[in-house]
């Protein structure tokens, strides 16, 4: 089942064409790989996937609705979440304090049962909590629960992101590059967290240029080269690709 159809979308910028008539299906559940060299076209792919871009031509259809012209907020509550190529922690909270702020698309309740601090706002307030700690036990954060995210090693901020961005409950999670300023060791640990991810049912889009992350986690591979898609299929059919050789990967790299 096809649970994201990108179709022949384009982005422009003046006379420059970023993406160039794009398609690009994701499956429901396991994880997807969008690659390319810098300039190609892959963050630009993603900011209107995720609405903070609108596509010059082209449609995009999400769990079958068409979402081309919403809002990113429109798009996060439908299911489609993003994470950001530089971290967007809220730095001064809680490691725990930045989870529960992603539960806000699920939580309700308006400002006067938060002011009275009725019995169903401290209930929901502690389902929170705890499913709060849940995440940070399922990326390995949970001994730094209360630690100030500014504190956290840069990899821990990466998972803490991803953690945050799993308590919207998304159907679909993109990752822009995640394993940027990972050292070898964290983007091991990353592959083995993406992984477990789209084992829990949410489907990984992710962009990513560690080559050894990518071709360990991903079930599929799109490339693109100066906006244009120049390849796609599973890890083994990408590698050997001689135009993705060209491109990306470089004559001998695996």
């Amino acid at each position: 089942m096809t649970l994201l159809s990108v179709q022949g979308v384009t982005r422009r910028f003046g006379g420059l064409v970023a993406v160039d008539a794009v398609d690009l299906d994701v499956a429901q559940g396991g994880v997807a790989a969008v690659i390319g060299p810098n300039g190609a076209g892959k963050t630009t792919l993603f900011s209107m996937i995720s609405g903070f871009q609108t596509p010059t031509a082209g449609r995009i259809v999400f769990a079958g609705q068409d979402i081309t012209a919403r809002p990113p907020e429109e798009i996060a509550a439908s299911g489609l979440v993003r994470t950001f190529q530089l971290v967007q922690l809220f730095q001064n909270l809680s490691v725990l304090e930045n989870i529960q702020v992603g539960f806000h698309l699920h939580t309700k309740g308006g400002v006067l049962s938060a002011l009275m601090r009725t019995g169903r706002t401290r209930q929901a307030e502690r389902e929170v909590e705890a499913r709060a700690r849940e995440l940070l036990d399922f990326v390995g954060l949970e001994g730094a629960a209360e630690a100030e995210a500014s504190a956290l090693a840069y990899g821990q901020q990466r998972l803490l992101e991803i953690a945050r961005a799993l308590a919207a409950k998304p159907k679909l999670l993109l990752l822009d590059e995640p394993a940027a300023g990972l050292s070898a060791d964290e983007s091991k640990r990353l592959s083995t967290a993406i992984r477990a991810i789209a084992g829990r049912g949410t489907t990984v889009l992710l962009i990513e240029h560690d080559m050894k992350l990518v071709m360990n986690t991903a079930d599929t591979i799109t490339v693109l080269d100066f906006g244009r898609k120049i390849a796609e299929g599973p890890p083994a059919v990408v590698r050997g690709n001689p135009a993705v050789i060209a491109a990306y990967l470089g004559v001998g790299d695996a």
